[in-house]
């Protein structure tokens, strides 16, 4: 039912598509993450349309049992079934939060086959999800090309190859099925799925990002995906020095620095041979004394040849990260127009609100960019950059800057205590760095865009994306002092990254007041929307709340107010975007050319995952994973629903 509080725990962690032919055939099949290898998360079917969204039911609901792998342990506080299923011959293949992997008839959600890899859920993982499985052959590459298999990750750092028709791991592959990512690395997870292109498969890796200098490398990797022989490793840092980029590292502990890893999804494009990965903060995340420098490859998007993983261009849309703005959402691969020619192109959202739109082959931007001036660091030891990478278009999307007018709350005792709150902080606009005194970050680490990312509609060249407009609240403490710090009123709830090797402690918070009655956000509303923007003018089309996270029977302004949400929007043909995300556990559909709520269902659990869609023996199923998000503070489940015009 609706939610009455809002619960929200302090550690908030954050084409070559022929879609004409495809949709003329009877089965429409989803066999990527995001539909096609480039992330595009577009349905060709027109069969669920703007007239008869309304007459949307469930037509099959699978429980995966997965809340009974929780007990005994802290898995459920942390836990979040974000996987997006993929369909292909007629089943439906998606991993839970422990990394179970299932096959399921994709027509009427019947059991196929599960394969459990065994994570000990005991062990301390910052978070417990899977955003789902890759297959092979991939779709560019005829089906033929040899027997199916079914590529899954773990949160302990395992890489497994199953046989789809059975669920066993394929001896032949890497050691009798599996490879341990963690060997000559360290301690790193696998949350998102790998990309695979021809017969490689390529996968990022998940980590810590604030708690030490000296992190794990952030390593992308590719792997045969008949033998799991290595064939290239790619550093985000560039530790060569021939590598002209190393220069923008500069101190002497610079080459300690870990991280700048690629935990999100990484798109391919077969035509051009090019992968593109979506790079991260170095760390620690909110310091950077010990690694001056503009950090090359860091907070990039670096599209690497797939055969050698050479760099083939690189763009940094944020220099010497101090926010935690790792670039959390899937790079689009879309055609936009220019001068009435299609240029290939490739979108990428980030959690600052901004969208650089850069061409595919050379990473050129293809809307204006203009490096401003942005404040900088008080921190003794700091040297923030000097300017950032401002799009001119599309413009900025999210909150910017916070002062004492944006004070808001549900009563005038909460709006007074929100108005001292934000006197007493710091923000002098965008990339306000943190201070000692504590710095507005707007948006926060967990966006503007986060990791659920956009979707792109080819009939209407709309990019569509759900953001959350989140401030957070940034400060550092000196080690020494740190004692001192934790005695006082508050401190302790916020988190603590403890950045050894490193003069600073971390001390991250967001604006929200859990004094109050109803614990209430301390920002204007609305804190969640749904917004599209033109592709091929930059203009943004419509914007509008999404969800709600206060009982509109209360408080009936509340669904002009806003969720905050994880997940990501699905476009189809029909006219419509599907999304979910928000606290309300709602799932809906709009009408995409204008942003009128069209249909919305409550999910069984909190919603937080991207939606697919498949056409299989004529009917169009819309799927979406029900499971809550133990950090946002959701119901927590274990269904997979599916919908269906009756």
């Amino acid at each position: 039912m609706y939610f009455k509080r809002f619960v929200f725990p302090i550690v908030l962690i954050v084409t070559g598509w022929n879609t004409g032919l495809w949709a003329q055939a009877t089965n429409q099949e989803w066999p990527a993450y995001g539909g096609d290898p480039g992330g595009m998360r577009h349905a060709a079917s027109s069969q669920i349309n703007t007239s008869n969204v309304n007459q949307l039911k469930v037509a099959w609901t699978f429980n995966t049992g997965e809340l009974e792998l929780y007990k005994g342990t802290n898995a459920a506080e942390k836990a979040a079934f974000e996987a997006t299923p993929i369909m292909v011959d007629g089943t439906l293949y998606f991993s839970t939060p422990s990394g179970r992997v299932f096959a399921l008839d994709a027509y009427s959600g019947t059991r196929k086959w599960e394969f459990d890899p065994k994570v000990n859920l005991k062990s301390d993982f910052s978070e417990v999800t899977s955003r789902g499985v890759s297959t092979w052959p991939g779709p560019d590459l005829p089906k033929n090309a040899g027997p199916r298999r079914i590529f899954a990750v773990t949160i302990d750092g395992r890489l497994i190859c199953l046989d789809a028709a059975t669920g066993k791991p394929v001896k032949e592959f890497g050691k009798n099925g599996t490879i341990n990512l963690r060997e000559g690395i360290g301690d790193i997870s696998v949350t998102s799925p790998p990309a695979i292109i021809g017969n490689t498969l390529i996968t990022g890796s998940s980590m810590g990002d604030n708690q030490r200098l000296d992190y794990e490398k952030g390593v992308v990797r590719a792997y045969d995906v008949m033998t799991g022989k290595l064939l290239w490793s790619w550093d985000p840092i560039p530790r060569d020095p021939s590598d002209a980029a190393h220069v923008t590292w500069q101190g002497e502990k610079a080459m300690l620095t870990g991280a700048a890893n690629a935990w999100s999804i990484l798109s391919t494009d077969p035509e051009r041979n090019l992968v593109f990965i979506p790079t991260t903060s170095p760390s620690p995340d909110y310091y950077g004394g010990e690694r001056k420098g503009q950090n090359l490859y860091a907070n990039s998007v670096v599209a690497l040849n797939a055969s050698t993983g050479k760099v083939v261009w690189h763009y940094q849309v944020v220099h010497h990260d101090l926010w935690d703005y790792d670039i959390a959402a899937q790079p689009a691969l879309i055609t936009v127009q220019r001068d009435g020619r299609d240029v290939p192109a490739v979108a990428v959202g980030t959690k600052m609100g901004h969208i650089f739109v850069l061409h595919r082959e050379t990473g050129e931007p293809l809307f204006p960019v203009e490096e401003r001036p942005v404040p900088q660091s008080s921190i003794p030891g700091e040297q923030a950059s000097p300017t950032q990478p401002f799009p001119v278009l599309p413009k900025p999307v999210g909150p910017r800057q916070v002062t004492v007018d944006d004070a808001w709350g549900l009563t005038e005792e909460d709006r007074e205590r929100a108005r001292k709150r934000i006197a007493a902080l710091k923000n002098e606009g965008p990339f306000t760095p943190p201070s000692f005194e504590g710095t507005m970050v707007a948006p926060s680490n967990a966006g503007g865009i986060h990791w659920g990312g956009v979707s792109y509609d080819p009939n209407t060249n709309l990019l569509v994306t759900n953001i959350n407009r989140l401030v957070a609240v940034i400060r550092l403490v000196p080690r020494e002092r740190i004692e001192e710090e934790d005695g006082k009123p508050g401190s302790m709830r916020a988190e603590t990254g403890w950045q050894n090797g490193t003069p600073y402690v971390l001390k991250r918070d967001y604006l929200i007041d859990f004094e109050s009655k109803t614990i209430s956000m301390q920002t204007q509303p609305p804190w969640g929307t749904l917004l599209a923007i033109d592709m091929n003018s930059g203009e943004l089309k419509w914007e509008v709340p999404l969800g709600f996270m206060y009982d509109p029977r209360e408080y009936p302004d509340a669904i002009h107010w806003g969720s905050l949400n994880f997940g990501g929007a699905l476009t189809t043909s029909g006219g419509l975007t599907f999304v979910a995300g928000t606290h309300d556990n709602f799932f809906r559909a709009f009408e995409t050319k204008t942003g009128k709520l069209l249909w919305q269902d409550q999910l069984p659990a909190g919603g937080q995952a991207t939606p697919m869609s498949y056409v299989l023996n004529g009917k169009q199923f819309v799927v979406i994973a029900a499971g809550g998000h133990g950090k946002l503070g959701t119901k927590l489940g274990d269904a997979v629903v599916a919908y269906a015009l009756p």
